[in-house]
């Protein structure tokens, strides 16, 4: 079983490229990030024609989050647990069989928290604290998951081409530092650094100032399993290639596959 995440960063202004990639990696389920599109406006007849089944938990103009599946999903629900009163799309999670066991899939898009020292901040880092609350449960159950999707955490400075750069951004704070070590000190694995240790892995270049070109890129689209998942990890790609597709997204694929 192949799942992927993918910050599309607009479904409507990524809809061919989102078709294309779907055509060309055929992933089992692909969560998505930053559909910038309510639920009743999400254009799913292509991807269902494709074979997808679409969940979405959207909001006008930004956030938003989708898991496309090609497998039944059970037990969908919207939302990070912990905070009743945040009304911003960030987090959907599903259940479903995997060579007859339950997996677990959490989509998530974490806040930015940029500018530091605002409310933007604090909220990320409560959003992060209420994520490691949300991961303890399910660990708790012992039970096979995964949480993935932009996390906006640099984790190290080798997740980053030019780390000097980042210092004063949200993305790179040893607060955010810490809480996504936190996650990983639980017992999540970082499923792109169990297959790859190398420098220059990036998952995401900025559309300013020849990024793209000059590889100065950012690791912060994550894929963490538990033990349970860990234990079937088959494969971990990302496919960067389709940064340099017409009109992509600033962010690419990451994608893990699952033994029996």
């Amino acid at each position: 079983m192949k799942i992927a995440t993918w910050n599309i960063n607009g479904v409507k202004a990524r809809h061919d490229v989102l078709l294309a990639w779907l055509e060309e990696a055929a992933p089992d389920i692909a969560c998505l990030q930053e559909i910038k599109s309510v639920d009743d406006a999400f254009p799913g007849t292509a991807f269902e024609e494709l074979g997808y089944r679409v969940e979405t938990h959207g909001q006008k103009g930004f956030n938003g989050v989708a898991i496309l599946s090609k497998v039944p999903l059970d037990d969908v629900s919207r939302g990070l647990p912990g905070d009743e009163t945040d009304t911003q799309a960030r987090y959907i999670e599903a259940t479903l069989a995997h060579e007859g066991r339950p997996l677990r899939v959490g989509c998530l898009y974490l806040p930015n928290g940029n500018p530091l020292g605002t409310e933007k901040f604090d909220y990320k880092l409560d959003w992060m604290a209420r994520l490691e609350r949300h991961a303890r449960a399910c660990l708790e159950r012992e039970e096979a998951f995964l949480l993935l999707g932009d996390y906006n955490v640099i984790p190290e400075p080798r997740d980053a081409r030019n780390p000097q750069n980042w210092t004063d951004d949200a993305l790179f704070q040893p607060e955010s530092r810490s809480a996504f070590r936190a996650l990983t000190n639980l017992g999540l694995a970082d499923a792109v650094r169990l297959a790859n240790q190398d420098e220059a892995v990036f998952t995401f270049w900025d559309y300013q100032a020849g990024a793209w070109q000059k590889n100065n890129g950012i690791r912060i689209d994550h894929v963490l399993m538990s033990p349970e998942a860990t234990d079937r990890l088959d494969g971990v790609g990302i496919d960067a290639h389709v940064r340099g597709w017409e009109k992509p997204s600033d962010h690419v694929p990451v994608w893990v596959t699952l033994a029996a």
